[in-house]
């Protein structure tokens, strides 16, 4: 997860190389475009959630090819719908971009990286499927060989197109480079998962490419499973676009030539919005390793469930929670000592540095109960009960983070600080949340 993350964040340290005040406009353009992306891809990659939870069953229950009829009805799901939701990509860019983006500058920045990254939402949807297809047999290496393969071309692809190399005749497209760079290396990760699963191990034993494995009814079960998931990423998405739309406020009601927030020549930076990107950015990195974590959580819970031990399930839940806690407590705790270097190290803007420093610290607090969110969440989802955590998510974003965003950041004046305190809320609400009914045991008697 952290290798596959590693994908944007490369875009976000490239990007902040470029001179200001170029830098902090592709940064502050990156994130409403990956918000746009991930909430289409993300919200098909949900499709994940049924695969790993059926798969994790029948493997559980030695039911091979049954497991291979599942990877074979989520893919071709995630390939058919993926190209429905490009084109639907397209047709709403813009008209997103224009409520998300701050500026028309930003706005035009994102419009070149989207074209291209929008592409890679098929991708992105067939590799999640083939991803929990793995993580449901207990092979989460396959991803990580794929990921790996993926960053190393994608480095190469950005240093190239970002910058340009007039050497190779290749010249400097910036944040379009990274778009171009970016769509590439997915499909390149797309065909290694896609060569492992052709390989004689996988194919011989689950069948998963025989026409007849294809079935509406499967197809459908885990759609339907996989809904609540989707629904919840969409949701989710939307929830974090307003919670970075309050940020993003802020560079349109402060005088930024007031603050000292302009560049050489007098051009003003869009410092709140960058700041966001680069918190947001290094913050993914963490969340996509409680995910990790979540993911491994979500296939013990799905076999042992399989293998009608219950109860053991619920204890490979309590147990990764406590190893969370204590793992990403220690990290959280290397992100509030080194928050200044790591900001160095993400953008060069002093200006964007400074106004991020204090939220770095509050999200380093906050990620111990963080981790202990997501994992129950994916516990969750891997006993099936995929529907309370859609509603659950949709109460905390739009009941608690963007309404207190706005009141501490905006209202109260407490700026980027009081935004993120916001996030730290609701955290904690998450963590109560999702850990109080994963304890209350009704998920045990969900049937798949």
């Amino acid at each position: 997860m952290l290798a596959q993350s590693v994908v944007n964040e490369v875009d976000i340290v490239f990007l902040g190389r470029l001179p200001c005040p170029e830098s902090s406009t592709t940064q502050a353009a990156l994130l409403p475009s990956l918000l746009i992306l991930w909430a289409l891809g993300g919200s098909l990659s949900a499709i994940s959630v049924g695969t790993q939870a059926y798969t994790g069953r029948r493997y559980a229950a030695g039911k091979f090819e049954d497991a291979g009829a599942v990877l074979a009805n989520a893919l071709f799901f995630a390939l058919t719908a993926g190209l429905v939701m490009t084109a639907v990509g397209y047709v709403f860019m813009m008209p997103i971009l224009r409520l998300a983006a701050p500026t028309q500058t930003v706005r035009d920045a994102a419009q070149a990286y989207l074209k291209w990254r929008l592409l890679g939402i098929t991708s992105m949807a067939a590799t999640f499927a083939l991803k929990a297809f793995f993580d449901g047999i207990g092979k989460p290496h396959i991803h990580l060989v794929a990921s790996i393969a993926m960053n190393i071309l994608n480095v190469i692809l950005c240093i190239l197109l970002i910058f340009g190399n007039p050497t190779l005749g290749i010249p400097k497209l910036g944040i379009e480079g990274a778009g171009i760079a970016g769509v590439i290396a997915t499909y390149v990760g797309l065909l290694v998962m896609v060569g492992y699963a052709l390989s004689p191990d996988y194919r011989l034993k689950f069948a998963p490419f025989r026409r007849v494995q294809l079935s509406r009814v499967l197809t459908w079960d885990i759609v339907r499973l996989s809904l609540p998931s989707g629904a919840a990423t969409l949701v989710i998405m939307l929830g974090v676009m307003m919670f970075v739309g309050v940020a993003y406020h802020l560079d349109t009601i402060l005088p930024l030539g007031t603050i000292s927030s302009k560049c050489p020549g007098g051009v003003a930076e869009p410092v709140n919005a960058a700041a966001m990107m680069v918190i947001i950015g290094v913050m993914k990195l963490t969340f996509s390793g409680c995910l990790a974590f979540g993911t491994s959580t979500a296939t013990l819970v799905s076999h042992s469930l399989g293998e009608g031990k219950p109860d053991r399930a619920e204890m490979f839940g309590w147990t990764s929670m406590k190893l969370g806690a204590l793992f990403f407590g220690a990290v959280g705790l290397l992100e509030l000592v080194f928050a200044k270097p790591i900001l160095r190290f993400v953008t060069q803007s002093p200006l964007v540095q400074e106004h991020a420093f204090i939220p770095m610290c509050i999200m380093g607090i906050c990620t111990p109960i963080v981790a202990i969110g997501m994992i129950a969440v994916e516990a969750l989802f891997g006993a099936g009960n995929s529907r309370y955590v859609m509603i659950a998510q949709g109460f905390l974003h739009f009941g608690v983070l963007v309404p207190l965003a706005y009141v501490l950041g905006i209202t109260f004046h407490f700026g980027l600080p009081g935004i993120w305190l916001s996030a730290l809320v609701y955290a904690t609400g998450l963590a109560l949340v999702m850990s109080r009914k994963f304890k209350s045991g009704d998920w045990k008697s969900i049937q798949l």
